[in-house]
C-alpha cells in the first residue's frame, strides 16, 4: 500500500473525525498536536508518517519513552500516545479505531440506523435476552460504522473484503473480543 504524505493523511483523518462528531474543542486539541507533529516531521526531513516517527515525536515532546509503554501511564500520557496511534490506525485501516462510545450514538446514517433497528427487532423476535440483544446490536453497529468510514452506503455493497478488513482492525484484541465481534456480524448477516 502506497503511504500518503502526512499532510494528506491528517486532512483525511480530520474529515473522518468531523464525520464522527468530534467536538470543536477536541478538534482544536488534535490540530495543535498535529501541527507539532508536522513541524517535528520537517525537522526530521520526513514527509510520511511511521510508527517510529510517532514514537520519536512523543519521546522528544512529551518525554514518554518507548520503554515506558508497558507501565501504567497517566491520563495525559495516554492521550499523547492515543494521538500517534490514531494516526497509525487511520493510515493502516482508513478508519478511527479505539473510540469511546459510552455517551454517543454510533450510527448516524438513516439507512444503517433502520437496519440496526430491524436487527434489534429480529433478536427480540428470536427471544434473545436483553443483554444478548444489546450486545449483538452494539457490536453490529460498530461493524456498520466501520463500513460507513469505508464509504459503504448499503448492505449490497458489503463483501468479504470489507469483513476481512474489519477483522484486521481487531488485531491486538483478545481472541474472545474478536470472536464476539465476528459472531455479531454473522448474526446480523443471517437475519
Amino acid at each position: 500500500m502506497q503511504k500518503k504524505p502526512l499532510t494528506e493523511l491528517l486532512h483525511e483523518l480530520e474529515q473522518e473525525m468531523l464525520r464522527l462528531g468530534y467536538t470543536e474543542g477536541s478538534m482544536k486539541f488534535y490540530r495543535r498536536r498535529w501541527q507539532s507533529l508536522l513541524q517535528f516531521t520537517q525537522e526530521q526531513d520526513e514527509t510520511h508518517y511511521s510508527e517510529r516517527l510517532g514514537i520519536d515525536f512523543v519521546e522528544k515532546h512529551f518525554h514518554i519513552f518507548e520503554k515506558d509503554f508497558d507501565r501504567t501511564l497517566s491520563q495525559s500520557e495516554t492521550q499523547e500516545l492515543r494521538i500517534i496511534r490514531m494516526i497509525g490506525d487511520f493510515q493502516l485501516h482508513h478508519t478511527v479505531l479505539r473510540r469511546y462510545y459510552k455517551h454517543k450514538e454510533i450510527l448516524t446514517d438513516p439507512y444503517f440506523m433502520e437496519i440496526s433497528r430491524r436487527f434489534k427487532q429480529y433478536c427480540a423476535d428470536k427471544d434473545y435476552s436483553k443483554v444478548t440483544t444489546d450486545h449483538y446490536v452494539k457490536q453490529s453497529e460498530r461493524f456498520v460504522d466501520y463500513l460507513s468510514s469505508q464509504k459503504v452506503t448499503g448492505c449490497k455493497e458489503i463483501s468479504l473484503t470489507f469483513i476481512n478488513a474489519y477483522i484486521k482492525t481487531l488485531a491486538g484484541y483478545t481472541y474472545k473480543t474478536v470472536e464476539q465481534n465476528i459472531c455479531s456480524i454473522e448474526n446480523d448477516q443471517n437475519k
